[in-house]
């Protein structure tokens, strides 16, 4: 994938503009004069400037091979018409939302801006207001004239920040990532933390316990599960919290050197404020957002690496105005001036400000201004003055986590705990009735009966008074709320802090998972979101990029069609081919790693050949090594072979830094083939022809964008002829070039026929093409370039009509083709997702071709599949290709009135799965039966094109049906935000999990859209890292991640929910039966500490252990039958039948657990806190023999956690009933003596037992399910090794 495809783009981004007066062969210019043809209605307004270098060029088209940037789903003149009028923008800090499930399509702006905005338009005679398409536009911050004079501008003074910041009061440059401060930490983390529902409800219950009436437990006694599980959560926010204040104080103390009185002076990064000069030297970090104002290189060129923002490695250009570079130096700065500038917003990728300086007004750009974050590389030195420092930087303003989401399970268990709500309010009104029954029939003698009084009877000052006796409507009332209290553990408090608990364990071994480390990247997996690890078990589509996700995204040069014939077909390397060596002449430079070379083609260009093969193939490789942004890096023996004197003279090392890994590929091929670009500064560059050094001056650079799709470079050649090098998308290529002759129809064909056969072979291909511009062309275009380059609104709309003056007429020199290989391991992987029952879907960008090329390679696609093609270029030819396609293949649904609503498919066929409680609905009806043979599988293949209107208009329904009726699903040339609204198709129509990996920019709104997003640790920087839930180094460790870890992940919390829910419920219902059995009077045969223990103490630890460590089967079993992950996406391990099951059991073992002593000792003196002793003993050994019995794999440490609970509730009992004040003194002392006691805990765990025993037998004999007998099938192979061991020992 490219991360050069942007997921928010800014109409007015401008590239790099160096114009030049025409000059002769050998006469010297700077570059940054102004141009000799100027209008006299434009010369005032461009005195000032003629350079406006916005940005350093990020090769959009290179890394997606031009045709990867779908976002050609803008149509020209409506991308005009947007532009020009500014009523149609929208404020770029809150992007447009007209529907509410696009609501987080491009919402992430740390990405690649470098191209054009792409809209997903309507016909421009669709009336606005009646509009019902979806769009999504982004407006950069844009100041014309006028604007930049309002107040809303931002005043810089130059090394004046006092009267800076006396005006606007702007923030200091300290920064604070942490959450709280001391004072303010307590009443934030509790208002945070009760934002759960269920600690309201407990805060609830705790309070209504301190009432008098209400009093069931002790009053500190209630308090203590609540205060516990909040002190743990408050204890872990805290030190995180520390942790973000450790490194806020480290970041904020370092230093820089600030102009201070005329000399630069050490100062702390916190007390830097905006309007200081500051100088940064080489490797030093940025400490504000500053614009340059001089640099050690004369030219005023300046390299930084932005990895601390964005994560990307390669170098980038930065330039200071020629105007303040000459003002400066390494120890002086006498620059003075206004800066007006836009206020603080996220854009990385666009600045829009002015300078008056000396008198002259002039533009500042992307590329005047480097950022917070960023690192100075390969200059010596920079000297700038700050615009945004602290919080208003733009790296603080991008430092928003990504949204956060919800694990499905939880939902789900959320719909359970209303249902507990339920019987909670059921058994407590139970009692409140009973009791307002039994006061009714016993009102006459309530002076009598224990416990009660209407008055005092004792002499004194009270007798004859109301004795806590308040009528039996408010009796009734109080035996309610108690009931609610003693009952209270009927939701569970601690299942939060367990789950909690438990994924971070889960985490934990997937971290140290070695099976999903990359040692090539050196990268382990990462897990930065614990509320979804369930998630992973239940996937059921994935949504996966391409380049650099399927593929390595390591170009490497392979074919090229030079002058209509064809090279590549035999490739060699220098250092191992006799034949290659001998057509190659001397050579001077040595690449990184060694590029493979066509013997014939090294003999074309270094031998007598065809004249016009021969200049044909020079201008193609001169354009290939010139028409870049990329970098030259000369070092000094980095790599074998570097600065050794050979038969071939000394040797230099070179090394190329680009933005695009299809830009270093083509300069790296070129010099493989003797034309090295070795030197390039901010107006020439150096190529090495052969040994012969050629200067070639740059007039001026037109960058990729999603519109043009190419990339144009103007150069002077020492002759002083001047031509244009162009290089692009095949289909934006042909269209632009001359008209076509008999001689050059054949040329057009043979490179169309070339070009087929690089795309079928899964290359991604380029055209290359050049002309030569008269002197009147190139007039008219400086002129024009000039203007456009130095405005500061639709800038981009401006440079791109200026492009048009002269990519056009243009003369085929030839087309390349670019190998990005797969990864190792995807073919085996996607077929064991497919297996699984996942169904894989490819976004791309690539054409459709090479996309389909690769899907064949990664076993996406098979022989055997009928391809369905939708490429359509209007509403209407979408709508028909749709229409055709359901109808040939049968694919219909018989109710159109229920298409938006949610419903399930089928794992392993198209019909539908209707939940027996909806069956009753008039739901949708699937026939899937094909035409042309019902068991041939279908693949769509669908373009971004035709995504515009299919997803703009009401043909959502139709791709839906279209799409979930194929087996694979391939989407071509598709933009960011096409790629979230394909997601947001299955998400939003579906019940089915979602998976989105890639690892580019243009791939955040995908993650971020789906419920799991996975991000690779590629070669474009970590955007999808940051924005991702799970991030890991290959795309082959989804296999094991998704297999493995998110079946035992689900398996694991889904027992661990229900689970809880039972330990909990058998609890209470035991103490429902005792209060029924108390004339429904609340009280309790339990001590408060045994029933505040329960949950918290005596057996919450064993499901922790079991949550983290328990495995059903192993990795070896998961990966060898990848169908028992259907298990997960089929709700096997935690489902409404399955709760309503375990709420039976429940009821069964409770009354077990109560009647059984009840009956035991009904003839005995035993007392009331005897029985409790007994029954707080018996329910915890019957909830962890009940867990023992479900545990698939022992361990020690398991063994401990069960069984140690059992001892350390013994432990708590002896303790408690040792203290003398408390009603249950020495009685456990009594118990344990006895015989019975022992016999009747036994006969509560058989009995309690045995139908769940049963029931498990018959069931795994009778009904095993997949899982069951993959594990005996697991067993026997175990036993079966054991014996062949024994065996072999023996004899």
């Amino acid at each position: 994938m490219s991360s050069n495809q942007p997921l928010l783009c800014e109409p007015d981004l401008v590239p790099p503009v160096i114009i030049h007066h025409r000059r002769r062969s050998g006469s010297r210019i700077s570059f940054f004069e102004e141009p000799t043809a100027v209008t006299p209605s434009t010369a005032e307004h461009h005195q000032e400037v003629v350079l406006a270098k916005d940005r350093s060029f990020r090769s959009a088209f290179s890394n997606n091979n031009n045709t990867n940037n779908s976002s050609s789903v803008s149509v020209l003149s409506a991308s005009l018409t947007e532009f020009q009028n500014p009523d149609l923008r929208f404020p770029l800090e809150c992007p447009t939302q007209e529907r509410g499930r696009l609501r987080s399509w491009g919402a992430m702006e740390l990405h690649d801006a470098n191209t054009a905005p792409f809209e997903i338009s309507v016909p421009s005679s669709a009336p606005a207001a009646t509009s019902t398409a979806r769009r999504i536009r982004h407006k950069s911050v844009q100041f014309d004239e006028e604007l930049l004079h309002e107040d809303s501008a931002r005043l810089i003074y130059i090394n004046d920040p006092k009267k800076t910041n006396d005006k606007y009061e702007f923030t200091g440059n300290e920064i604070r990532t942490s959450r709280y401060t001391f004072i303010t930490f307590l009443p934030k983390n509790l208002f945070i933390q009760f934002h759960r529902v269920a600690y309201l409800y407990f805060l609830a219950i705790a309070a209504l316990n301190q009432l008098p009436p209400l009093a069931v437990f002790g009053r500190t006694v209630s308090l203590f599960p609540l205060l516990f599980v909040l002190c743990v959560t408050a204890i872990k926010d805290g030190y995180e919290d520390w942790r973000r204040h450790r490194s806020d104080n480290n970041e904020n103390n370092r230093e820089s050197l600030v102009l201070q009185s005329g000399d630069f002076r050490s100062m702390i990064w916190k007390r830097i404020q905006a309007g200081e000069v500051v100088k940064i030297f080489a490797d030093e970090t940025i400490p504000a957002d500053m614009v340059l104002l001089g640099t050690s290189d004369p030219s005023g060129l300046a390299y930084i690496q932005t990895m601390n923002l964005d994560g990307e490695s390669n170098l980038k250009t930065r330039y200071a105005k020629q105007e303040t570079a000459s003002m400066v130096s390494s120890e002086v700065c006498d620059v003075s001036g206004i800066i007006r500038c836009e206020q603080p917003n996220r854009n990385i990728y666009e600045f829009t400000a002015n300078m008056e300086f000396n008198g002259i007004k002039f533009s500042l750009s992307q590329s005047n201004i480097v950022l917070r974050g960023c690192q100075l590389k390969n200059t010596d030195w920079i000297i700038g003055v700050v615009v945004y420092a602290g919080q208003e930087t733009k790296a603080m303003l991008n430092s928003a986590a990504s949204p956060s989401k919800r694990s499905r399970l939880e939902a789900y268990m959320n719909r359970e705990t209303l249902w507990l709500s339920i019987f909670l309010f059921i058994m407590c009104m139970v009692v409140a009735i009973g009791m307002c029954l039994w006061l009714v029939r016993h009102k006459n003698q309530l002076d009598t009966l224990p416990y009660y009084r209407k008055t005092y009877l004792n002499n004194g000052p009270y007798k004859g008074k109301k004795y806590k006796y308040y009528g039996i409507p408010m009796e009734t009332f109080f035996s309610f709320l108690s009931s609610v209290i003693v009952f209270q553990i009927m939701i569970p408090i601690s299942l939060y802090i367990t789950m909690e608990l438990v994924r971070l364990g889960q985490s934990y071994f997937m971290i140290e998972d070695m099976d999903m480390y990359d040692p090539s990247s050196g990268s382990r997996f990462q897990c930065r979101s614990l509320n979804i690890n369930e998630d992973l078990g239940q996937i059921r589509y994935v949504f996966s990029d391409k380049t650099g996700t399927l593929t390595e995204n390591k170009m490497e040069f392979r074919r090229a069609s030079v002058h209509g014939k064809n090279y590549g077909s035999s490739l060699v390397t220098t250092d191992d081919s006799s034949a290659a060596t001998a057509v190659i002449p001397k050579r001077r430079w040595k690449l990184k790693s060694e590029i493979a070379v066509d013997p014939q083609l090294m003999t074309m260009l270094h031998r007598n050949s065809n004249r016009d093969e021969r200049i044909a193939a020079h201008e193609f490789f001169l354009t290939l090594a010139a028409c870049n942004t990329v970098i030259p890096i000369l070092t000094d023996g980095g790599f074998s072979g570097c600065g050794t004197s050979e038969s071939n003279g000394y040797v230099e090392c070179i090394d190329y830094q680009g933005e695009s890994p299809d830009e270093q590929a083509l300069v790296s091929a070129a010099s493989a083939y003797g034309y090295t670009l070795f030197e390039r500064t901010s107006g020439h560059i150096v190529i090495d022809i052969n040994g012969e050094k050629l200067r070639l001056d740059v007039l001026g650079l037109h960058e990729f964008d999603s519109v043009r799709k190419r990339m144009s470079v103007v150069i002077r050649f020492p002759d002083n002829v001047v031509k244009v090098l162009v290089k692009g998308a095949d289909t934006s290529m042909f269209s632009i070039l001359a008209n076509v002759s008999e001689s050059n129809s054949s040329l057009l064909h043979a490179t169309q026929s070339h070009l087929s056969e690089y795309s079928s072979q899964g290359l991604r291909t380029l055209v290359v093409a050049s002309r030569s511009l008269s002197d009147a062309e190139l007039e008219e275009w400086q002129s024009r370039y000039g203007e456009a380059s130095t405005a500061l609104t639709d800038r981009a709309t401006k440079l791109r009509q200026t492009a048009a003056l002269i990519e056009c007429n243009l003369n085929l020199l030839g087309a390349t083709g670019i190998e990005d290989k797969l990864q190792e391991g995807v073919p085996e992987a996607i077929e064991s997702l497919r297996q699984a029952g996942i169904k894989v879907w490819v976004l791309t960008g690539d054409k459709q071709e090479t996309a389909i090329s690769i899907g064949l390679s990664c076993k996406l696609l098979s022989a055997d599949m009928q391809q369905i093609v939708i490429n359509g270029t209007s509403e209407e030819e979408c709508r028909n290709l749709l229409g055709d396609a359901i109808a040939k293949y049968a694919v219909r649904c018989s109710s159109r009135g229920h298409q938006n609503l949610k419903h399930k498919t089928n794992a392993e066929h198209g019909t539908l799965d209707i939940p027996n409680c909806s069956k009753s609905m008039s739901l949708p009806k699937w026939n899937l039966g094909k035409e042309e043979g019902a068991d041939t599988p279908l693949a769509l293949v669908i373009d971004g094109n035709s995504l515009v209107y299919i997803l703009e208009k009401e043909l959502e329904s139709e791709l839906f049906d279209l799409a979930i009726s194929c087996k694979v699903v391939l989407c071509c040339r598709v933009a960011p935000l096409q790629k979230a609204g394909i997601v947001d198709l299955i998400k939003s129509r579906t019940d089915d999990m979602t998976l989105a990996i890639g690892d580019g920019a243009n791939d955040v709104s995908m993650i971020q859209m789906a419920d799991v997003g996975v991000g690779i640790c590629g070669q474009e920087g970590r955007q999808a890292v940051m924005a991702s839930d799970f991030a890991m180094g290959q795309f082959q460790f989804l296999k094991r991640l998704l297999l493995v870890h998110g079946h035992w992940n689900y398996q694991r919390v889904g027992y661990l929910v229900l689970y809880n829910f039972y330990r909990n419920a058998v609890f209470v219902l035991m103490l429902f039966w005792y209060i029924l059995c108390t004339a429904f009077s609340t009280t309790s045969a339990l001590t408060d500490w045994s029933s505040v223990f329960y949950s918290v103490l005596y057996t919450s630890v064993p499901t922790i252990f079991v949550g983290i460590l328990d495995k059903d089967l192993s990795h070896r079993t998961l990966l060898q039958y990848p169908k028992l992950y259907s298990t997960g996406y089929r709700q096997e391990a935690y489902n409404m039948q399955l709760f309503w099951i375990t709420m039976l059991d429940t009821v069964w073992q409770s009354l077990v657990l109560f009647y059984t002593p009840l009956f035991t000792y009904k003839d005995s003196s035993i007392d009331i806190w005897s029985m409790g002793s007994l029954w707080t003993i018996a329910v915890v050994i019957l909830v962890n023999v009940h867990l023992a019995m479900d545990i698939n794999r022992w361990l020690l440490i398991t063994h401990i956690a069960v069984w140690g609970s059992v001892v350390i509730t013994y432990g708590c009992m002896v303790i408690l009933d040792s203290i003398p004040v408390f009603p249950n003194y020495w009685t456990i002392y009594h118990l344990a003596t006895s015989p019975t006691y022992w016999i009747t805990i036994l006969l509560i765990i058989i009995v309690g037992m045995l139908p769940r025993f049963i029931c498990k037998v018959f069931c795994q004999i009778f009904w095993p399910s997949d899982i069951q007998i993959a594990r005996e099938a697991e067993l026997m192979r175990k036993r079966h090794n054991r014996l062949q061991s024994r065996h072999q020992g023996s004899s």
